[in-house]
């Protein structure tokens, strides 16, 4: 008997944004789902716009697994995580521990498959994912500013510099092309 998805199911019970008050609570798993959502349209972007050589299958598989180490780490605010380089390589050494005690749950035969997604080595791959994960992050914010909640003013600032910084045309064309609905109504968007 294999516990790894029973694990992996009880993302829905991490909560993100522990230190700022929320409007709208989101989880692990929702989170999960956006970032691999994200990712397999940037990489359809990447691939269709800017003919990168990326797989949006492969993409939107590994950014499911993105998160998985919090299962067993919690969801470390950004501000903690970043805090100074110790403190990041410190939770970048617990994460790692975190993601290989999950996958020695998996059955051998299927390990290295999951392994692979869930751990990628691809670096092109994991600043792809890590572009969706702070994309996921900047709409977080914009829909809480539009719930009329202050505290995510400063977050969606820092985060739009952090998304503009990477120099990826395929998250500029995101911006320029998705994000301006996500100001619009239900009614608007019909």
């Amino acid at each position: 008997m294999s516990k790894f998805f029973a694990f992996i199911y009880r993302m829905k019970y991490i909560t993100r944004w522990a230190l700022m008050r929320n409007t709208m609570h989101e989880n692990v798993a929702e989170h999960s789902y956006h970032v691999s959502l994200l990712s397999h349209a940037l990489a359809v972007i990447g691939r269709d716009v800017f003919k990168k050589s990326v797989s949006p299958e492969r993409a939107a598989a590994c950014a499911l697994y993105h998160d998985m180490p919090e299962i067993l780490t919690g969801d470390m605010p950004t501000p903690v995580k970043y805090f100074s380089p110790e403190i990041r390589s410190a939770f970048s050494k617990l994460e790692n521990s975190a993601a290989e005690r999950l996958l020695t749950l998996l059955p051998a035969e299927v390990k290295d498959g999951i392994a692979s997604a869930a751990m990628p080595d691809d670096p092109e791959l994991k600043k792809l994912i890590h572009a969706a994960d702070k994309l996921s992050a900047y709409i977080k914010c914009l829909e809480e500013r539009r719930a009329g909640n202050r505290e995510f003013i400063k977050a969606e600032e820092q985060i739009k510099k952090d998304l503009l910084k990477l120099g990826m045309p395929e998250v500029d064309y995101f911006i320029d092309n998705f994000i301006p609905a996500f100001s619009l109504t239900l009614d608007e968007l019909d």
